[in-house]
């Protein structure tokens, strides 16, 4: 065990006794000491404490945004926003099928039974389609009267201008061919015959922007042989149809004039020629083609009028979108086939799918006019094909340098529910029900 000596304790601590001036420098030094490396400690982990904890959340304090207490009112105007789009959207949409009727009698029910309504339809139908032409400074291939009259005259001159009645020389004693649409072949001219024939044709191909014959747009021929025969219910279906098949046709043709607008004849023009609009491929119109998927023909027969198309296998081709008939939209297919410059092959597409105006005042009661937009086409399937320029359906036509394709495309045609629902026909209604039925069924 330690023994402390105290007399030696205090023989020290006698020496600051005798100075105490030492004493208290000493003592405050002892404290000083003792406190410091505490206080190191302490202050190291308060500042590494205020440094997370404090520093961090300044910072990232100051880099969130500032809410004011405005920011609702903002928040409101952004919904708002919103809302009007959708609500814009939605009325672009509804506006997109309100478009003009040909007849105001029929729809949704006949105002008459009278045979008269459906025949003023079928007027109106074939004087619209024409006026469509006439608006396209359209014209058709010298006829075959033309061209013989002009043969005639030719022959009977040089034969009154070398004293005989000889016929105008040709290398084969048979009359000139007819092929199809009523025209003349190639086959069996002569040389001065064919030059004949051909100014005969670039003389009539610089009297118009396009060639269009109106029996190639379908319905013409149907309204222009109409009898009423199927009772009321059957033919207010047909003129509904087919009133949805002239809205077709007016977008084409309005597609047609836009791309030919500023061109005075064919060999100007972007689209040489309006070869055909039909809504249904009957077994001589099936073509065979690349994608492998042309030609799916209706299951149902509808003639040659627009269908509704109920299931994916009812339409021209099985449609990429995958849209049929449902609660919003109606949709039907439709085939148009025109003869365009290879440059003119695209711009022609995107024009037919671009949105179009029209003129609306109201289905059931007219009111002031209004101008809507409309934007209903979708391509589905597209074909290109050479022309044979010497072949029958293009002999007696001349489209100029450029050089020319037939482009082929089948199309879809979405129509709102919403907008024309309360002017369908109930037997059409009737008859979609019946459809859908069915279909349900299949699946």
């Amino acid at each position: 065990m330690v023994k402390i000596n105290l007399k030696i304790v205090k023989e020290k601590l006698s020496v600051f006794r005798h100075n105490l001036s030492l004493l208290v420098p000493i003592i405050i030094a002892i404290v000083a000491v003792v406190l410091f490396i505490p206080t190191r400690l302490i202050s190291s982990k308060l500042r590494e404490q205020i440094a997370k904890e404090t520093i961090g959340k300044a910072k990232r304090l100051k880099g969130m945004d500032v809410v004011s207490s405005d920011r609702w009112k903002q928040e409101q105007q952004y919904q708002q926003a919103y809302e009007n789009d959708a609500n814009q959207i939605k009325q672009l949409m509804l506006q997109s099928t309100k478009r003009e009727l040909l007849s105001y009698k029929i729809f949704p029910k006949p105002k008459s039974t009278s045979i008269l309504v459906f025949e003023e339809f079928g007027r109106r139908y074939r004087e619209g389609v024409a006026e469509m032409i006439a608006a396209l400074n359209a014209i058709d291939s010298p006829t075959q009267a033309e061209i013989q009259r002009t043969l005639q005259q030719l022959t009977t001159a040089r034969s009154s201008r070398i004293g005989d009645r000889g016929r105008f020389p040709t290398t084969s004693s048979t009359p000139l061919r007819p092929s199809l649409y009523g025209l003349y072949g190639g086959r069996g001219r002569s040389e001065a015959e064919e030059k004949v024939v051909d100014e005969i044709c670039r003389g009539k191909a610089k009297l118009g922007s396009v060639y269009a014959n109106i029996a190639d747009l379908a319905g013409y021929d149907f309204w222009g042989e109409y009898k009423y025969d199927a009772g009321i219910d059957k033919e207010t279906e047909d003129c509904w149809y087919w009133q949805l098949g002239y809205w077709v046709i007016e977008d084409i043709i309005d597609t047609i004039k836009k791309l030919n607008s500023g061109s005075d004849s064919v060999f100007t023009s972007p689209v040489k020629r309006l070869m055909g609009v039909k809504f249904t491929l009957g077994q001589a119109n099936v073509r065979t083609f690349r994608g492998g998927r042309r030609g799916s023909l209706k299951k149902k027969d509808t003639g040659e009028k627009p269908a509704y198309i109920v299931s994916l296998e009812d339409g021209l081709t099985i449609p990429c979108t995958e849209r049929v008939c449902d609660d919003d939209i109606d949709v039907i297919h439709f085939d148009v086939t025109v003869l365009v410059s290879s440059k003119a092959v695209l711009p022609f597409m995107q024009e037919l799918c671009s949105a179009k105006e029209n003129k609306f005042r109201g289905y059931l009661e007219q009111k002031a006019e209004k101008t809507f937009k409309h934007n209903q086409i979708t391509i589905l399937e597209s074909n290109i094909n050479p022309v044979d320029h010497e072949g029958i359906l293009h002999d007696l036509y001349r489209y100029g340098e450029d050089a020319v394709v037939e482009l082929d495309l089948i199309c879809e045609y979405i129509f709102v529910k919403e907008s024309y629902e309360q002017i369908k026909p109930e037997a059409v209604k009737e008859t979609l029900k019946g459809e859908d039925d069915e279909e349900s069924k299949r699946r």
